[in-house]
């Protein structure tokens, strides 16, 4: 299953007054767990940048006036999307600003259906506590101390530790099949592995004893595959 985490820094708060999205940032999960493919753009927004939006972003007018268009990468976002999951901290907001984009040079709207709202996840499972990403950080126990200003991709990064949390815990990712391990081989993703094997927690009389059982089923039976001889446990 694959999601994108998406976030995104604007001049504003409305697109209906003018306002437009200088930043992008996405983050792939494939299966809950990032692959390392992410999609970042600054984009230019052929307007001035008011000083309440700077403060939140740092990103100023001078910095933005030689990024592409929102028109010249809009193919390339759209593609590294695809049809996916939408994973974004308030949803409404980023989807409107995208929406209106992609409006104003003729694509259809981003599908609602397809739109994970991690603000609304997180009201539904902390009824009254605080939802701001940074206040869900401090509840998770989740690094954002390089967060001195807002940014889409810091934030997609962050987000999407905060989405693991709210489904249920980081534990969730470590189920890695070996489907999901030879996937991310394939796209140049090291896969974790411990340095050594831990130590064996079955006794040689154990060993053998299971050994013995499998030696009546004939053949040459998978579960020997998995179980060391027992002269082999007692040398660990």
């Amino acid at each position: 299953m694959r999601e994108i985490v998406l976030d995104t820094e604007t001049t504003g708060l409305d697109p209906a007054t003018g306002d437009r999205i200088v930043e992008i940032g996405c983050v792939e999960l494939l299966n809950r767990i990032p692959t390392g493919a992410n999609y970042h753009v600054y984009i230019n927004p052929e307007r001035d940048m008011p000083e309440g939006a700077f403060r939140v972003h740092g990103l100023s007018s001078e910095f933005l006036s030689d990024k592409p268009k929102f028109a010249e990468v809009a193919d390339e976002f759209l593609a590294f999307i695809g049809d996916d999951a939408l994973v974004i901290h308030n949803a409404a907001f980023d989807v409107g600003f995208i929406d209106h984009e992609l409006g104003r040079i003729g694509h259809p709207k981003i599908g609602r259906e397809r739109v994970v709202d991690t603000l609304m996840l997180a009201r539904r499972k902390n009824p009254g506590g605080q939802a701001s990403l940074d206040a869900l950080c401090a509840r998770y126990g989740i690094d954002n101390s390089k967060r001195t200003k807002h940014g889409a991709l810091l934030d997609s990064e962050i987000l999407a530790e905060v989405y693991l949390e709210l489904l249920g815990g980081r534990q969730a990712t470590l189920g890695l099949s070996q489907l999901d391990a030879k996937a991310a081989a394939a796209r140049g993703q090291a896969v974790a592995r411990r340095p050594a094997p831990l130590a064996p927690r079955l006794t040689e009389a154990e060993v053998a004893a299971h050994l013995a059982f499998v030696a009546t089923l004939g053949g040459t039976p998978l579960w020997r595959e998995y179980l060391a001889e027992p002269d082999a446990v007692a040398a660990q």
